[in-house]
Order: C-alpha cells, then sequence, then structure tokens
C-alpha cells in the first residue's frame, strides 16, 4: 500500500511460493514511480520469506508498460534517475536468491515486457500480445529491455518491434525464446504457479547458482566460463543439501526423469 492508501502491488504467500500481483487494471497495470517501489518492496519480501515467487497482472492485461502521464512530466535528469531506478529493481528480480515466474495475458507491452524479461520463467497464455511501441512515442526503452529483451529474442528482431510497432503473439515468442510455455487463455497463473512450487523444493544453493553464475557464465569466454562451472559444481555438491539429495536418488527414493508426453 502507498501512501495514498491505494495497494498498487498485491502480495500473499501460497506455501512456499510469494505471489506478486500489479493492482491497477483501469490502467493496464502501467507501471509508475510508485509500482516500481511497490515492486521492490514485494521483491525484498519475498526474498525474505519465500522459496519461489510468481508475478501476475489484475484484470485483462500483464502490464501496458511506462505510464507516459507521469514520464511526459519528468525533466531530463529525473528521467535518467527514473531508468535507473527500474534497473536497480529489476535486477533484485533478476539476480536474487528465488526463481521468480511470470504469468503473461494480454498486453505485454514496452515496460511491461521488461518486466517479464527480468523473470526467470515467463508463462504466456493466448491471449497475450508483446510490443515495444517506444518508437511510436518518441522514446526508447528504460527498464533494461535493450539489455535483457534484446539478450532473449535478439537486438535484430526487438529493433523490428520498435521500429514498426509490430506486436507478436505468445506462439512466435516462443519460438523466439521470449516465452518459456504457451498455455490456453485463463491458465498462464495456474502454470506458473505449478513451476514454481516444483522450483522452490530444489535445494536452495542450487537455485541460487542457476540465477546467478549461469547467465553471468554465458557472458565468458569458453575457457573462464568452464572455470567457473568447476567451482560452482564443486560447492553445490558439498552442501548437506545435496548429499542428501544424491543419496535418496542413488538409493531409489526420488522419482527418476522420464521421456515428455507427445505434444
Amino acid at each position: 500500500m502507498d501512501g495514498t492508501g491505494e495497494v498498487l502491488v498485491r502480495y500473499h504467500l501460497d506455501g512456499e511460493v510469494a505471489v506478486i500481483g500489479l493492482n491497477r487494471p483501469t490502467k493496464r497495470n502501467a507501471i509508475s514511480d510508485r509500482v516500481v517501489e511497490a515492486l521492490r518492496d514485494a521483491a525484498v519480501r519475498a526474498q525474505r520469506e519465500a522459496r519461489a515467487a510468481v508475478i501476475y497482472g489484475e484484470g485483462d492485461h500483464f502490464c501496458s508498460g511506462l505510464d507516459l502521464a507521469e514520464h511526459r512530466e519528468k525533466p531530463l535528469f529525473e528521467a535518467i534517475q527514473g531508468s535507473r531506478r527500474w534497473h536497480a529493481i529489476f535486477s533484485e528480480f533478476e539476480r536474487g536468491e528465488i526463481p521468480i515466474f511470470s504469468a503473461l495475458h494480454g498486453a505485454v507491452v514496452g515496460g511491461g515486457f521488461e518486466l517479464a524479461a527480468a523473470t526467470h520463467v515467463r508463462v504466456a497464455d493466448e491471449s497475450a500480445f508483446f510490443g515495444l511501441p517506444e518508437g511510436q512515442r518518441g522514446i526508447f526503452v528504460g527498464g533494461g529491455g535493450s539489455v535483457r529483451v534484446a539478450r532473449l529474442i535478439g537486438a535484430a528482431r526487438m529493433g523490428d518491434m520498435m521500429l514498426t510497432g509490430r506486436t507478436v503473439s505468445p506462439q512466435q515468442m516462443e519460438q523466439w525464446g521470449g516465452v518459456s510455455y504457451v498455455v490456453p487463455q485463463g491458465q498462464a497463473l495456474p502454470r506458473a504457479m505449478e513451476l514454481a512450487r516444483a522450483a522452490a523444493t530444489n535445494a536452495p544453493l542450487s537455485n541460487y547458482a542457476i540465477l546467478n553464475a549461469l547467465p553471468r557464465i554465458a557472458e565468458m569466454s569458453v575457457e573462464d566460463g568452464l572455470f567457473t562451472e568447476s567451482i560452482i559444481s564443486a560447492l553445490t555438491s558439498e552442501t548437506p543439501d545435496a548429499k542428501a539429495r544424491l543419496r535418496d536418488f542413488l538409493e531409489k527414493r526420488t522419482a527418476r526423469l522420464k521421456a515428455p508426453d507427445a505434444e
């Protein structure tokens, strides 16, 4: 709840999963400075008391992006500071201690796409559509999209979306690598919750390494990446949690992987 008494971001715990809801449905969940700060509060709380989290949007849309009414009133330096604040807060989601899943429906546009790109797994239902209309607005992405979105789908595809105002279906976005799962309409949140509950059962250090070591290794040279992988692999395997899980597997107390069902 912000200083006006308005609940901009809903938060509750479902077992070990923090459920975080953007709560400006009449504005298509547009992101203002107050929403960004509320997201930070939710991120800090989730890191403290949950083992995974899910972000979703109330109403008909996940998020339509930047609240342009607020943005157009900002002096130049305040706009730079605001963008840097988005970067810092979205990084708390991306490089935190717990995996964060996003449940996407309706508009996933501009800053909404940037927020989704800061989560670790994106689940979109068939109503979702993705857009980066900044080129038509005379502006540029400012919430980390030129890094995160471009690394997901490629700078050329991102540039196409920004230059032309093209919107992209969830099926196409899945092919491009921007979405991990596409589900029937209305099923994004239940599916994201299912995945988050599964991730919450993982060893905390393994999850932390996946979230923080894996993306850094991807940016290293081959030899540096392989060396870092060896260190992280050894560290995670030495925890009591890992030793117990490996023993359970060897003694057949945990299920083995099986081939996926035919699609």
